[in-house]
């Protein structure tokens, strides 16, 4: 096993705990993984902005506030990235996991998808920018710890 502490950042859905289960699971192979992440108390998130730089009437403002300051740490993380995770859920449509994935691709860092077969066609674009796409978590822990071997 390499002695590489690898940095992998998990973008996408947050109403699951696919994030747990792949942290958990690449614990419980002893894999050398510093997991990042956005803030995935949905309310913190779309709030910090205004918490920090003050009230807005106008929903446009409020989130562009926060946006601006969770694209900094997005960003960050995923330039320090060796690897990005990005995971498309069945509930809601997520345009930030889209744009990290493309992000992280422009930025050279390469990336996995982890979604159902249900948006294999909206996703057809996204998935061929990546390396693998998965459909479970579990998939992502045995493609790390091939990585790390």
């Amino acid at each position: 096993m390499s002695d590489k502490i690898w940095n992998v950042y998990l973008s996408g859905e947050i109403h699951t705990d696919w994030r747990e289960q792949i942290i958990n699971g690449c614990e419980a192979k002893g894999l050398k993984v510093r997991f990042s992440s956005a803030v995935t108390d949905h309310d913190a998130s779309d709030m910090v902005g205004v918490n920090i730089l003050g009230n807005e009437e106008d929903n446009f403002w409020r989130d562009r506030k926060a946006s601006g300051i969770n694209s900094i740490r997005t960003s960050t993380h995923i330039r320090e990235a060796d690897l990005v995770v990005v995971r498309f859920g069945p509930k809601y449509k997520q345009w930030n996991a889209a744009f990290d994935a493309g992000f992280a691709v422009a930025s050279g860092v390469p990336i996995i998808t982890l979604h159902d077969a249900e948006h294999d066609h909206p996703l057809k674009e996204v998935d061929e920018a990546a390396k693998a796409t998965c459909r479970h978590p579990e998939q992502v822990v045995e493609i790390l710890a091939y990585l790390m071997s």
